[in-house]
């Protein structure tokens, strides 16, 4: 077993008789709020003209926008309802729909008063059959009112989930739910800044649902002392942050803790201005994404790895996006996977050719259960680099396998999870650290301040039946560069076997672009196109050159239907579940090892289709 740096030199706080966990602290932390809405109060007061929030709106897609001082208001308005809803912890606010101005102010006005807010992926709802996923979620949490923006949308789910003691309120209702204008025009009264007065850092601001790939989600307790901590904490490892007011123009989620508790909490905590991108990291929403950065450029600007892909390829022909997104643009930032790097390579093309120099791109890690936990604080080209715990947290590296576990402590960490004792328990150590299930290792062994390298999810990885380790995240990383453009990811197969094969998830644009007029219209087709067979034969030969085991696939399958977001093979921030996407498909591992070959999706390396 080797340090988390490779050798035995890293310092560590523990005697040599335990040799086996090694400890980073992110330094200390300032004083922070003890509730989020104190800093939306005080922007009110500061910069009442400023805009906070502005989200496209009806057929033209017009703005329609929101200052500090018109918000504040309408949370106490809002806040004031709930009151005389009968809403509580134990009667929490549900959300259902997406990200909105109207989502956000009932977040705060719950959260100004100590009651639990409770976004819900809209998948849930909206792309499910069964809604199993949501019905869980209403159980579990037993909310007291749950909104939507539409209510004709999502009728067919609140008529699955709400019975006679839960108030549906819509922004559009149609049948049963409340108007929430109805809500806003409550006046607030003295019992709002008493309940106010009582919320401390404990109470819980929002609980956040884990994926559920193992299972039914979680609901994790978030508390105001999680997120205003960590607030803090990116202020005082983001300068930039100190300068100017930052201007976002995000789509992230607001049930992810990226999107929900990184970006919106930065809008409200250093009083800028989040314009609501109503785009994603599709062929399709890609084109709203760009709508909106030619009419507003943002300071700081963060996406996935799909997103800034998606981005690119809009940005290498078009120089009035360029200049838009450039203009005022201090940092980039990406989270949710590994940023390829022809994908990173061609940002910092863009940046030198728009500003005659690179815009710096950050990175970090986060989870549902710990916020934004680590951050790089420059531009770095090293693959997987995540930075240092940021301040306020401890981490603790621990000896499992042949992997380091990060275990985590600190401000911005759970302490557990909602109305489940047991694996609330389960979820942290003896000492009290977090143990998130990846593994990570120092980027120099003897620089430790450069930070850490993600290692993989411990749960991803497995063994070749010779007893090799198999790094799935190192290794998946060195596929997508390998196979860029034309692939969006790839499952690693073989477990128990004597050798690695993949699964892969077609980028269908990247595709059709490369086969041009003779492309084919579906993803059935493309999974068969001779021509792209043809090309992945060729690359796959390359790719194994030189390649040990662990490292090398020897047959490729070219997936020819989506992966499913409700059935949690793939987030709703395109990143692809590798265990349960391997659990769900064995019938097509079984294809890919078959001899001879029994599927004609399958390829095989310097042997094209003919």
């Amino acid at each position: 077993m080797s340090s988390p740096s490779g050798n035995r030199s890293v310092s560590r706080s523990v005697s040599d008789a335990s040799p086996q966990a090694y400890w980073l602290h992110g330094g200390d932390v300032p004083d922070y709020p003890r509730c989020m809405t104190r800093r939306l109060a005080h922007w009110a007061g500061e910069t009442p003209s400023a805009t906070f929030l502005a989200e496209r709106e009806g057929a033209q897609r017009t703005w329609r926008t929101l200052t500090f001082g018109e918000a504040m208001p309408l949370v106490t308005r809002l806040a004031q309802a709930l009151l005389d809803h009968g809403l509580s912890a134990e009667r929490p606010l549900m959300v259902l729909s997406g990200n909105g101005i109207d989502h956000a102010l009932l977040a705060c006005a719950a959260m100004h008063l100590g009651i639990p807010y409770v976004p819900v992926s809209p998948s849930y709802a909206l792309l499910s059959e069964d809604f199993a996923k949501l019905r869980h979620a209403v159980e579990l949490v037993t909310p007291g009112m749950i909104f939507v923006d539409d209510e004709a949308r999502f009728d067919a789910a609140l008529a699955a989930v709400c019975d006679a003691r839960v108030t549906c309120v819509a922004t559009l209702p149609a049948r049963r739910a409340l108007a929430l204008e109805t809500l806003a025009a409550t006046p607030a009264r003295a019992e709002v800044d008493e309940a106010h007065a009582r919320v401390t850092p404990e109470s819980i601001a929002k609980l956040l649902f884990t994926s559920g790939s193992t299972g039914m989600p979680k609901a994790v307790i978030n508390t105001q002392r999680m997120l205003c901590s960590n607030q803090t904490m990116l202020e005082t490892r983001l300068a930039f942050l100190s300068r100017r007011k930052p201007v976002l123009v995000d789509w992230l989620p607001w049930h992810h803790t990226f999107g929900g508790n990184t970006i919106l909490g930065m809008a409200i905590h250093n009083g800028g201005s989040l314009y609501i991108d109503d785009g994603n990291p599709t062929a399709e929403g890609v084109r709203r994404t760009v709508d909106n950065l030619r009419e507003v450029s943002p300071t700081f600007y963060c996406n996935v790895p799909k997103g800034f892909e998606a981005l690119v390829e809009h940005l290498r022909d078009d120089d009035a996006l360029r200049a838009a997104l450039f203009r005022d643009l201090e940092m980039m930032h990406f989270g949710g996977a590994v940023l390829p790097v022809h994908v990173r390579e061609a940002l910092d093309a863009f940046g030198e050719r728009t500003l005659g120099q690179r815009v710096p791109m950050l990175t970090g890690l986060g989870s549902t259960e710990a916020c934004l936990a680590f951050c790089t604080e420059e531009a770095s080209d090293t693959p997987g680099l995540i930075g240092r715990p940021v301040p306020g947290m401890s981490l603790k590296l621990v000896a499992t396998d042949d992997k380091w576990e990060a275990r985590l402590k600190g401000l911005n960490v759970t302490p557990g999870y909602w109305r489940d004792a047991k694996r609330s328990a389960e979820a942290f150590d003896d000492e009290g650290y977090y143990c998130t299930g990846d593994a990570m290792r120092l980027a120099d062994p003897d620089r430790p301040e450069r930070g850490l390298i993600f290692d993989g999810r411990l749960s991803e990885n497995f063994k070749l039946v010779t007893g090799t380790w198999v790094n799935v995240g190192i290794l998946r990383l060195r596929l997508i560069e390998h196979f860029a453009p034309l692939v969006q990811d790839v499952v690693v197969v073989g477990e128990g076997r004597d050798a690695l094969a993949g699964l892969v998830v077609l980028n269908v644009p990247a595709c059709r672009q490369h086969l041009g007029d003779a492309a084919p219209s579906s993803l059935v087709e493309l999974a068969h196109d001779d021509t792209l067979h043809q090309w992945f034969a060729r690359r796959l030969a390359a790719h194994r050159s030189g390649q040990s085991s662990s490292m090398r696939l020897e047959r490729l399958l070219l997936l020819d239907r989506p992966l499913s977001v409700d059935r949690g093979e793939l987030t709703d921030k395109g990143s692809v579940n590798q265990r349960l996407v391997r659990e769900r498909y064995k019938e097509l591992a079984e294809c890919l090892y078959a001899e001879p070959p029994r599927d004609a999706r399958v390829i095989l390396p310097g042997s094209p289709v003919s």
